[in-house]
């Protein structure tokens, strides 16, 4: 019976392992950084060519805000990476367009939501906005949960979980192979500690993994934009909306409209048009 335990609990712990494993391969970590004017640049990336990136920074560091924009943004055109979303959100507030900033940031932010950096600087943009909306409040441990789950990317998560799988592979050798009984409680005591960091750990790497894959939140583009009542120019106009203000795709089925839900409850329909997908 004994066998039989310890067989399926090291067989959960393994397909534990191996989700993190893949877990892990879905979106690429950042590295260093390099200071660039009054903003914090990051450095070149794999996916893209150092000269290129190069060009990029160069462009601006001479206040060539339209050059850089395309470079960066043809970088973004071989892979995803948070350091080219976060130089292009700098290039685009630089260049006061807003919108495209916030866009940017947020897109950077989902890639690294630890990172103090984008944080301050969206923070920055969002202070630029017309729109300022209340949000309802999240009741405490929902806001602890969003906010642990949020200080490290979906890489950070799955690594962290494979690293206390390891702790807890040692931990139950301790306490199945060791003679001295204070090794065993020491053994068992860590081995349940360190199961729960590695099922929380895969828990919120599967939430981060969920963000990046759904997007289901988009940034208004248009400089104002009305809100409708039903999924067409002649519903009723509810409120109105500026460039810049992130709103959540309730109802993602039509091309043409997009079903919305704003930070403080309000709902209503907008144009695709209006809004791009973070």
């Amino acid at each position: 019976m004994m066998k039989k335990v310890i067989s399926l609990v090291f067989g959960l712990l393994i397909g534990l392992a191996v989700w993190a494993q893949g877990t892990a391969d879905t979106s690429a970590s950042a590295k260093d950084s390099v200071s660039i004017g009054s903003h914090t640049e990051f450095s070149a990336t794999k996916s893209a060519d150092n000269v290129t990136k190069a060009q990029g920074d160069s462009a601006y560091m001479r206040n060539d805000y339209a050059s850089a924009i395309q470079i960066y943004e043809s970088l973004l055109k071989k892979g995803e990476a948070a350091e080219v979303y976060y130089n292009l959100g700098n290039s685009y507030y630089k260049a006061d367009d807003i919108a495209k900033a916030i866009l940017n940031y947020e897109r950077a932010l989902l890639l690294q939501p630890g990172n103090a950096d984008i944080r301050a600087n969206l923070e920055i943009a969002r202070s630029k906005t017309i729109d300022k909306v209340v949000s309802v409040p999240d009741i405490f441990f929902v806001a602890w949960v969003k906010s642990l789950t949020n200080c490290l990317s979906v890489d950070a998560w799955a690594k962290l979980g494979i690293v206390f799988f390891i702790l807890l592979l040692i931990s139950f050798s301790l306490f199945f192979f060791s003679k001295q009984i204070i090794w065993k409680k020491s053994g068992f005591i860590a081995g349940i500690l360190f199961l729960v960091f590695t099922v929380l750990s895969n828990i919120f790497a599967s939430e981060q993994k969920s963000e990046l894959l759904d997007r289901n939140d988009a940034i208004v583009l248009s400089p104002s934009v009305t809100v409708r009542s039903t999924p067409s120019e002649s519903g009723t106009g509810l409120f109105v909306l500026h460039e810049g203000h992130k709103i959540e795709i309730k109802d993602n089925s039509m091309r043409e409209w997009k079903e919305i839900r704003l930070e403080d409850g309000k709902v209503g329909w907008i144009p695709a048009s209006a809004i791009e997908v973070i």
